[in-house]
């Protein structure tokens, strides 16, 4: 933990995860590009699923648009 974050990673992309009691969720922010990728979720499972989903549409996205994805640094 850093801070007020965890750290958890799927293929280099490293996410902070923090609580939003807003709105009663953790949210996370890829934070190793400069691109916009982030996504939410109620339980650690959640979360863990919910950022291998956002990385990959992210990634999809990329290939549909003939974009090379960011590489996270």
């Amino acid at each position: 933990m850093i801070g007020d974050y965890t750290m958890i990673a799927y293929k280099g992309y490293i996410g902070a995860i923090n609580f939003d009691p807003e709105i009663d969720l953790f949210h996370r922010t890829v934070i190793n590009t400069t691109d916009v990728i982030t996504f939410y979720g109620a339980s650690v499972t959640e979360l863990l699923e919910e950022m291998r989903k956002s990385v990959e549409g992210y990634l999809e996205f990329c290939r549909e648009q003939g974009k090379i994805p960011e590489k996270p640094f």
